[in-house]
């Protein structure tokens, strides 16, 4: 590998990003790259297709479909891998790596696969593009901002989780959390005959005037660039039906879900499309999970309503979009902060504790028992009592889920967002629904917090604490995973690599940490 490569750079606000030069990536920010995209990529390759060899030794050994063996230092995020040959332990580098998974895939499925090698590959080139940015500007002042745009890593268990479509550095940086960005929205005007909406979509209206027989539309300028040159949106910006109307008089800060922006000082977060692979799925407001939004997240709305505790649902309560372009211009509209979250409390990303940033509550906790134990609280009986009592499916991951601690650090609160993620158990099979739960809630999101926990306080066991907080609920499936000697993993490398619909989860049995606490 060369000692210098070269990527874009953007400078990001303040003031807000509007230069792009081409600037140096040293070979410090290389290594670092390719470690956290390895880390991910080696996560799935284990998981999901990987035998591990009692070898004694700190790193553990694997048996790979194809007869290969890999070795790995470290386990929550594996680093440095080796492959075995006549030669001896060999170690290999990111580019490397991925050949082998993609090599050991073919083998072990019968097919192969042309773009997710790409899009590892572009995973990691992000990364070296955020770690250049992230080293030249500040964080937010904010803590909860802070957290939403510490994702460098992202999903722990997907083959590519910082991929950008493939497209320039240029094109998407100037709107990544990852690199503190923030901007302001792109306003339009829909005549008042192509405007579609549901819901209470008055936010809307106050974020600028439109001219007599407008309403207002605000757009994702990622997501303008993307479409704004398709017939449909061309055709209406030339008759009349679509015209600019500048841009907002305040910035908006991307979170973690890129397509999801926050604007701190009217509280409110609004969502939009985005025509791009992120993980899984081309982030469109898709027009069947629009039509079902009001209801998945007026049982939302209900379930927490009839909570007795702290916890909190953020509402999707409306959309609004145009009849000529209706999923490629859609926003919507999501409650914000200020109402929800506790007073004396600071709201952070539950998935920013697992990645590590500045104020992590983690990092400066003298009480690890204690701070688990009110994590639990906070997060489990809401999400279990929407589904047993409400029939609500909430997808309770990392990256949907806000923890507000107090002064002390101390979990107090959970929010939850996202009810396009919400599925209803009048629409599932129960049993499909509790499986989708307790990935979620179990493997995705209690699984590394605690993983995270005991890594920072040696010799501390985060799992008979989590049992009797599960075993508090009178919830049969509750009580049946405590004696399941597995929980279900989804199998993100194999979805992808077998292309399944994005929507799709297929699980695979993990041992259940749990059974034996």
């Amino acid at each position: 590998m060369n000692r210098r490569e070269r990527v874009d750079r953007v400078d990001l606000p303040p003031p807000p990003p509007s230069a792009y030069v081409d600037v140096d990536v040293d070979v410090d920010v290389v290594h670092r790259a390719d470690v956290y995209a390895a880390a991910p990529l080696l996560n799935c390759l284990l998981r999901e297709v990987a035998e591990r060899l009692p070898e004694p030794g700190e790193r553990p050994v694997y048996r790979l479909p194809g007869g290969r063996l890999l070795r790995v230092l470290g386990e929550r995020r594996p680093a440095e891998p080796e492959v075995y040959t006549a030669g001896g332990w060999r170690r290999i580098g990111h580019t490397e790596l991925v050949k082998l998974v993609a090599e050991e895939l073919t083998r072990h499925t019968g097919v192969s696969h042309h773009e997710l090698p790409a899009e590892m590959i572009d995973s990691r080139d992000a990364v070296a593009a955020l770690l250049t940015v992230r080293d030249q500007v500040a964080a937010p002042e904010d803590p909860y901002l802070r957290s939403e745009q510490c994702l460098v890593t992202g999903h722990p268990y997907h083959p590519a989780p910082k991929a950008r479509g493939g497209g320039p550095v240029a094109a998407w940086l100037p709107y990544a959390p990852e690199a503190h960005a923030r901007f302001p929205l792109v306003l339009l005007g829909v005549r008042e005959d192509a405007v579609v909406e549901e819901g209470d979509t008055a936010a809307l209206d106050a974020l600028g005037e439109a001219p007599p027989g407008y309403r207002l539309l605000p757009a994702h300028p990622w997501q303008l660039d993307l479409v704004g040159r398709a017939d449909a949106c061309a055709e209406a910006f030339a008759d009349g039906r679509l015209i600019r109307l500048g841009t907002t008089g305040f910035e908006t800060w991307p979170t973690a879900a890129i397509r999801t922006v926050y604007a701190p000082g009217r509280d409110l977060f609004l969502k939009f499309s985005l025509d791009v692979r992120i993980t899984n799925d081309i982030r469109r407001l898709w027009r069947h999970d629009l039509l079902e939004l009001r209801r998945t997240d007026a049982a939302a709305v209900n379930a927490f309503a009839a909570s007795n505790g702290p916890a909190a649902w953020l509402s999707d309560r409306g959309y609004r979009t145009a009849d000529f372009a209706f999923e490629e211009l859609a926003v919507l509209v999501r409650d914000g902060l200020h109402d929800r979250v506790r007073p004396g409390t600071t709201p952070l990303l539950a998935a920013a504790l697992v990645e590590g940033f500045e104020g992590n509550p983690l990092d400066g906790t003298a009480d690890p028992a204690g701070w688990w134990e009110a994590y639990l609280r906070a997060v489990v009986p809401p999400a279990l009592a929407a589904f047993g009592d409400h029939g609500v499916v909430l997808e309770a991951h990392l990256q949907n889920t806000l923890i507000a601690v107090n002064a002390d650090g101390m979990p107090v609160q959970a929010l939850f967002r996202d009810a396009e993620g919400v599925k209803l158990l009048a629409d599932v099979p129960r049993a499909a629904g509790w499986e989708r739960l307790a990935y979620c809630l179990v493997v995705n999101h209690l699984c590394e917090i605690a993983a995270a926990l005991a890594e920072r306080h040696p010799g501390f066991d985060p799992w008979p604490a989590a049992r009797r907080e599960l075993a508090r609920h009178d919830l049969p499936e509750a009580a049946a995973l405590l004696a399941s000697p597995t929980l279900p993993g989804k199998t993100n490398l194999l979805l992808r690599w077998t292309g399944a619909d994005g929507a799709d989860a297929r699980y695979l049995p993990l041992p259940n940490p749990l059974a034996g606490a």
